[in-house]
């Protein structure tokens, strides 16, 4: 079973990303801020990272810059969740060294389906 680490503060987002992931077959870590995600990340490295861009403590920039400058994590899929517009979320995603993106409000039919080919 794989294991997805989801770093998301609002409680809502993390209840439905949640559910949608483990009736898709993941065990599903959940952090909210992106201190603790960092934390659960290096103590049992997952096999894929989702990662809220606008967490309370950490931005998304300085979590993904840690995430992807960790010898131990950089291999993970890193993927940038965000209610920013698609185009700058692809640009933003991308600059920030991430290995994509999924918009807000996740969209429950093709959430699974986007997971899977992250972990491909």
């Amino acid at each position: 079973m794989k294991t997805i680490l989801m770093l998301e503060d609002d409680p809502y987002q993390s209840r439905l990303m949640r559910r949608l992931l483990e009736h898709g077959g993941y065990r599903v870590v959940v952090a909210d801020d992106g201190e603790s995600g960092l934390k659960a990340a290096m103590v049992a490295p997952p096999d894929l990272i989702l990662l809220d861009m606008g967490l309370p403590d950490l931005d998304g920039q300085t979590v993904a810059g840690l995430i992807k400058g960790s010898s131990m994590l950089a291999h993970i899929p890193l993927v940038a969740v965000t209610a920013w517009p698609q185009d700058v979320a692809a640009e933003m995603a991308a600059a920030y060294g991430c290995d994509g993106y999924l918009s807000k409000p996740i969209n429950a039919r093709s959430f699974a389906k986007e997971i899977d080919a992250f972990l491909a």
